[in-house]
């Protein structure tokens, strides 16, 4: 937001300094980020003076060039080669001294500089009004009144306005601060408190006058909940032309473009109160009536684009034509033109939330949509219908102005609130004064119904939508009080929260920490989504109540189709081995139930391991991420880990993996042309772990000394059904023993030729140890005898020669 400190000192006495006033509303919560310098012809017209030309005779060398003597004031005259066919003896004309620089109206600089045009030396610049910014003319050089001494600064003879505007970055609660009067309002409760002099007034309304008009013409509100208050009034007889100059400069000076005479008032009359107003053309409408219409009805924005309307829009019609989105944007059809002799001014009250879905549903946002949907001051609507009003009476001075008319449904609700003192000095962390407290309250436009030894009863001002609390208070008062006079105390002192044993930011940062040791690079993924993207994962997605359009309409299902979108990212830009992860929420409905559930994901895709001479590039990563998997789950102290196949469509394979009958996650191949949706072409194996089924324990860590006796090792080749895992073959290897067995472990696995279909041969491996004494062969023998039963009775295996 942009304030004019000209502006802002019609408003407010103060002398301050431009930069005492930027630290004065920064330490009021209106932080100004900059200060940006205003001219209102740029450049200022330095260096440009006015002149009389006392000689002007031909050019020697040239025809079309004359050779002038200029009296510049203070006994200094130039002589200066000028091309205008209009420039005459006696004249007074703008003069650019050499070393000043002008300024075209196109922005185009101008250095003038002492030189020679063909043989005579020219020291300055007699201007056209288009080549200082004063005028579109270029016929000739610009006379001036023959009244103006010569050597006069021309900035004085236009009065050229210097300003300073700050540029504020306001947060979105103070819509009382979206004006300059708001501004001034905020300066003037500091200037109070610090005893330093100042006055603020709003300008004054009495000089409205309004005549009775005969007009058919009615005002209607169908959707009081969506428009409490509206008024408006007629205003015939106008010409519609530019503004005057200090009007001009003043909406050029915030960065507003000048239109015309009415526009230029309206959006004037905003800035200045924070009222939006609106003006339509009164010859092209018979009505106002105030209601929504039907979805998908047709309407032509100012800008002469069509949009599509949606039920929920409030729109101001004649009749049963659209008018006018309300609060947000203008017809095409109903708006003021060069052609306009007669007027309808709106000025009213919308409902906030109304507003901010209707802007954003139409992605039309404006001055007008910014105040409403923060809220407006409901004491300035009539005054600001009044005050342009004047200000549009003064610029036709034949208009006449009809009664206000207006529909007035609107129950502001009375803030009431108690104010304990010992609360204030709580908050502030020490005692402020009672008496400043209430200067500052009043300063504020706090009503103080009473007060006690222990607080204040006072009532929020209307205009402070943001303040319905104790604690809102407490904020004003701070804020005015000064922050940088709370003294710091020189010991920090904090609460320490207690961390429970499943805190999910422990477990998070254990499985980010356990990933980036072995090579995996963390991703962070917007978790607002197109409806397509759920699709596949969940038919009852969380769809968004005001989302920014259709492409961003839906919460993710799966963290799958993000990760998918980053390996795509980089296998553009030729990165093919990717080890990623991300930790995010997932959102569903389950019988009308919104779920949020925290998950990792786990992607793998080309070589897990730099390409080099002695390791042969990986034609899987299945078991690469089933070991990746159980490490984590070890780390996290999870137990009784089984696994199961799972047909899954959208995997070439899946294996679930459940702990204590609970599902927790799963390990798969992404089926191929789900991934060529995303034209990826490699394989992609992913990990998933729901992490609100993993409860994090704490290690119950046991130290053993190492055995000093020699481990052995047996080998055992069998050939097995192939739906026989290798879990079943470890499971009944601990069952037959379990005190010497230390480790069983899977070292081959061959299909194909001389061995059945349906069957396969499997190569296991038997670390057996006694921390007590040295193995024999005898003992070993007799266990892998018992071993080799067990398979062959339970398992049905067939016990291959050595």
């Amino acid at each position: 937001m942009k304030i004019s400190i000209n502006w802002l000192k019609e408003y407010l006495e103060t002398k301050s300094a431009p930069e005492e006033i930027s630290d004065i509303l920064t330490n009021l919560g209106l932080e100004v980020e900059k200060i940006l310098p205003f001219e209102s012809i740029k450049g200022g017209l330095i260096g440009v003076v006015a002149g009389k030309v006392l000689k002007c005779e031909k050019h020697p060398n040239a025809d079309r060039l004359k050779v002038t003597s200029i009296d510049l004031g203070n006994n200094e005259t130039s002589e200066i080669v000028c091309g205008a066919p209009n420039i005459m003896e006696g004249q007074i004309v703008p003069v650019a001294k050499v070393g000043s620089k002008i300024y075209t109206n196109g922005g185009d600089e101008i250095k003038i500089k002492k030189s020679k045009i063909r043989g005579v030396v020219s020291n300055g610049m007699v201007c056209a009004e288009d080549e200082i910014g004063l005028g579109e003319s270029h016929e000739g050089i610009m006379v001036l009144d023959s009244k103006i001494k010569p050597g006069t600064p021309i900035s004085e003879v236009f009065n050229v306005e210097n300003d300073n505007i700050f540029e504020i970055g306001l947060t979105p609660n103070r819509s009382d601060a979206m004006s300059h009067y708001g501004v001034a309002r905020d300066l003037k409760a500091y200037y109070d408190l610090n005893s330093q002099t100042s006055k603020i007034t709003l300008p004054s309304i009495n000089d409205f006058e309004s005549v009775k008009i005969d007009e058919d013409f009615e005002v209607s509100v169908k959707d009081i909940d969506k428009c409490p208050f509206y008024s408006g009034l007629i205003i015939k007889n106008i010409k519609v032309g530019p503004s005057s100059k200090e009007l001009q400069n003043k909406l050029k000076s915030i960065g507003l473009k000048p239109i015309n005479n009415i526009v230029d008032i309206t959006n004037f009359v905003m800035h200045e109160i924070g009222q939006p107003l609106h003006a339509f053309d009164l010859d092209k409408i018979k009505n106002i009536t105030v209601k929504s219409v039907k979805s998908n009805t047709k309407f032509k924005t100012l800008d002469d684009n069509i949009i599509n309307l949606d039920s929920d829009d409030l729109m101001i019609c004649s009749n049963n034509d659209p008018l006018c989105l309300a609060g947000i944007y203008g017809g095409y059809d109903s708006g003021v033109s060069n052609s306009t002799t007669n007027l309808f001014l709106e000025s009213a009250i919308f409902d906030s939330v109304t507003i901010r879905k209707s802007s954003k549903r139409h992605q039309l946002f404006t001055d007008a949509s910014y105040r409403y949907e923060r809220g407006v001051d409901p004491e300035k609507v009539l005054y600001a219908l009044k005050r342009a009003s004047i200000l549009i009476k003064e610029a036709n001075q034949e208009a006449n102005i009809s009664e206000i008319l207006v529909e007035d449904n609107l129950k502001v609700d009375i803030k009431d609130i108690y104010l304990r003192y010992d609360r204030i000095d709580s908050i502030a962390g020490q005692k402020i004064d009672k008496e400043t407290i209430t200067q500052i309250l009043s300063s504020l436009d706090f009503e103080i119904k009473g007060h006690s030894e222990d607080g204040l009863n006072i009532i929020a001002p209307n205009y402070r939508h943001d303040v319905y609390r104790e604690i809102d208070v407490i904020e004003e008062i701070l804020r005015v009080y000064g922050f940088n006079n709370i003294n710091v105390e020189s010991k920090i002192s904090m609460s320490i929260p207690e961390i429970g044993k499943n805190n999910i930011n422990k477990t998070e940062s254990l499985i980010s920490n356990n990933l980036v040791g072995i090579g995996f690079n963390e991703i962070i993924n917007n978790s607002i989504c197109s409806p397509g993207v759920n699709e596949k994962f969940n038919n009852q997605a969380v769809n968004l109540l005001n989302p920014q359009g259709t492409e961003l309409s839906n919460l993710r299902s799966s963290l799958i189709p993000n990760a998918l979108e980053t390996v795509k990212h980089n296998i553009n830009r030729q990165n093919r081995n990717l080890k990623i992860f991300e930790i995010g929420n997932t959102y569903s409905i389950n019988d009308n139930n919104y779920i949020e559930n925290k998950r990792l994901n786990v992607t793998v895709t080309g070589q897990i391991f730099d390409e080099n001479w002695i390791s042969e590039l990986s034609k899987s990563n299945f078991y690469y991420l089933k070991g990746v998997a159980e490490n984590l789950l070890n780390n996290l102290n999870v137990s009784n880990i089984k696994y199961e196949v799972n047909n899954d469509e959208l995997f070439e394979y899946k294996l679930c993996i459940h702990n204590n009958k609970k599902n927790i996650g799963f390990i798969g191949e992404l089926n191929s042309t789900y991934t060529k949706e995303f034209s990826i072409d490699d394989k992609i194996h992913l990990l998933n772990l729901d992490l609100d089924n993993i409860k994090l324990k704490s290690a119950n860590v046991k130290y053993q000394e190492l055995s000093k006796f020699p481990s052995s090792r047996r080998d055992l080749s069998m050939i097995l059904d192939d739906n026989i895992n290798f879990e079943a073959i470890k499971n009944l290897a601990f069952n037959v023993e379990n005190k010497i067995l230390k480790d069983v472990n899977l070292f081959d696995e061959y299909k194909g030729k001389n061995i059945e279909d349906n069957k396969k041969s499997l190569a296991v491996s038997f670390i057996f140890n006694d921390s007590k004494k040295t193995l024999t062969d005898k003992l070993i023998d007799k266990i892998m005898l018992k071993l080799s039963d067990k398979y062959k009775t339970e398992l049905g295996a067939v016990i291959r020669d050595k």
